[in-house]
């Protein structure tokens, strides 16, 4: 039986590796877009009444629809379909590159699991970060991004000492861009 479970699954090995890849781009997609509700969610909380109170009501909903009914779905579904992969191919995981994708992916379920509690709080009202540090927490899941995309489709060709620098150059860039978006909103509150 399980053989022709893998025969089966083999033949259609691209189409589970299609769904693999849909639901990490739909995971990606709220990992990236959550932060920016926090961040909304964090002004918001400051504003006067009933500015707040309506604002944080929808952003809250808005939160919790994309936390349960896209991100914490596709994380599942693409964790699964990875795991159908490498029973498939088994051999990746004898090759180094996959060895620190894991490590990346790890870090992105760290990730996840970090925005869980911040979700969490912020569904209580519980506001213990500043905008400006969701603004930066939401950079995370882009690091994790441009590392697997580069090993996935580099592999064993990946030159780490170019692959470690081009991540520190990202991330120098990103801060600035951060920076320069920071200085053009204390000039201009609604930029």
């Amino acid at each position: 039986m399980g053989e022709i479970i893998r025969q089966f699954s083999g033949q259609y090995y691209d189409y589970i590796k299609s769904l693999h890849l849909i639901f990490v781009i739909t995971w990606f997609a709220g990992l990236f877009y959550i932060p920016r509700l926090f961040v909304y969610q964090i002004e918001a909380f400051h504003k006067p009444s009933p500015e707040k109170e309506i604002l944080g009501k929808q952003l809250k909903l808005m939160a919790k629809r994309l936390w349960f009914i896209i991100s914490w779905p596709s994380a599942i579904l693409a964790t699964i379909f990875a795991i159908w992969l490498l029973i498939l191919r088994p051999g990746y995981l004898e090759q180094s590159w996959m060895h620190v994708k894991l490590g990346f992916v790890l870090l992105l379920f760290i990730y996840h699991y970090k925005t869980h509690i911040y979700f969490k709080q912020l569904q209580k009202d519980e506001v213990k970060v500043t905008s400006n540090f969701m603004r930066i927490w939401n950079e995370g899941a882009t690091f994790i991004l441009f590392a697997v995309v580069f090993l996935v489709i580099l592999k064993s060709s990946i030159n780490w000492i170019f692959g470690v620098i081009g991540i520190i150059v990202l991330g120098i860039l990103i801060m600035l861009g951060f920076k320069l978006y920071k200085n053009i909103r204390s000039k201009n509150p609604n930029a």
